[in-house]
Parts: structure tokens; sequence; C-alpha cells
């Protein structure tokens, strides 16, 4: 039986120093998404996006929940005092990067493509 850990600091940095999880947390601090949403605004194909939420989901950032074909991933809770921080900084911080701007901006533009 496979035991969980709980994610280490430096796994969770890692996860943010990445340019495409970046824009996934990012469009995901507006509210829980479909997986064809994230790939559809990133422009990457499904496995790529897949691989990037997965590594997210081991750094506790996200949660995922299968609803008949479809995945759909929301930020996960802060769990401590460092990961409220790591997410008040995702809604600060990175609000004026021109490329998370506008991945919010063709996200709010999309009509859902599932559910």
């Amino acid at each position: 039986m496979k035991t969980r850990t709980k994610p280490t600091v430096d796994l969770m940095f890692r996860a943010f120093s990445d340019r495409t999880r970046l824009r996934i947390l990012h469009m995901l601090s507006g509210g829980e998404l479909c997986v064809c949403d994230i790939v559809a605004v990133l422009r990457v194909p499904q496995p790529k996006a897949s691989r990037h939420l997965a590594y997210l989901r081991r750094a506790g950032l996200v949660t995922a929940r299968k609803e008949g074909l479809w995945s759909y991933y929301e930020l996960a809770p802060a769990r401590d005092t460092f990961h409220k921080k790591l997410l008040d900084c995702l809604g600060c911080c990175f609000s004026e990067v021109p490329e998370l701007a506008a991945d919010a901006k063709q996200l709010a533009a999309r009509r859902p493509c599932c559910g």
C-alpha cells in the first residue's frame, strides 16, 4: 500500500518555478476548471497539461475530481501558513505578468467545453 507524504517546501517552490505550472495555478485561482479549458488556454497537448497537473497534485497545490469523462482541477485549500502565503503571492505578486493576464482574459472569454 502506498503512503502519502506531506509535500515539502522545495517541491512547492519547484512547482511555482515552472512557467506552465505557474500559468495553470494562476488560472485555477479563479476557481475550478476542466482540463480541456486548461489545454485550450495554454495551447499545449493534453498529455503535457496532465503531467503538469500531476506535478501540482504531488506538490499539494491542486486537487482533482472526475465527473464522467471529465477531470476538474482546483487550488487545494491552504494546509498551513506557508501554503497560505504562496497562494496569497499567486493572487497579488503575479497579477502584473502580461502572459498571466492574457490567460485570464482568454479564459474569461471561453465558453465551458464540457459539463
